[in-house]
């Protein structure tokens, strides 16, 4: 049975302050209402990830929250991972690697350019720089988690915020 990996980079956040550490940047009320629309487009796609994995830096895990709150998940099961902050594209597939096998889809909500080096190294196709709030699904045909590696997984699809506007 085919797994899928949906990969979603935090909607837009509040720009980065002198006073301010990058890890504690919050949502912006667009990035909100973007991730919002995201949630309900997904919601719209029949689109229900067993597992919703997110960066511990708080404009990744609110999208998450938002994310999980329009799919009628329950906010307080995201799991939230320091990895996943700086970590680099090989925090986000050892994530994935160490998935449980009854795991049919996880999301996992993190920060560029790690999310678009990770979306590209798994399905070798050019996919350019994910838009914030952008999700990018990728299927895994006949593979556990622990087997996902580069050049495994194809492209369902991949959408932006922008693409969604009015389009609800």
């Amino acid at each position: 049975m085919p797994i899928t990996l949906y990969i979603v980079r935090h909607a837009k956040a509040e720009d980065r302050a002198m006073f301010m550490a990058d890890h504690d940047r919050r949502l912006t009320s667009e990035g909100i209402i973007a991730a919002a629309r995201m949630g309900r487009y997904l919601k719209s796609q029949a689109i229900n990830p067993t597992v919703i994995v997110s960066s511990t830096a708080p404009r990744a895990a609110d999208t998450a929250r938002v994310l999980a709150e329009q799919l009628g998940q329950d906010p307080a099961q995201i799991r939230l991972e320091e990895s996943l902050f700086d970590g680099g594209p090989k925090a986000y597939l050892a994530i994935v690697n160490a998935l449980p096998g009854e795991v049919q889809s996880v999301m996992i909500v993190g920060h560029n350019p790690d999310v678009s080096y990770l979306a590209e190294f798994l399905t070798h196709q050019s996919l350019g720089s994910m838009s914030k709030g952008a999700v990018v699904a990728i299927t895994f045909g006949n593979l556990d988690w622990a087997e996902v590696s580069g050049r495994t997984g194809s492209v369902a699809f991949q959408v932006a915020p922008k693409q969604l506007s009015g389009s609800e």
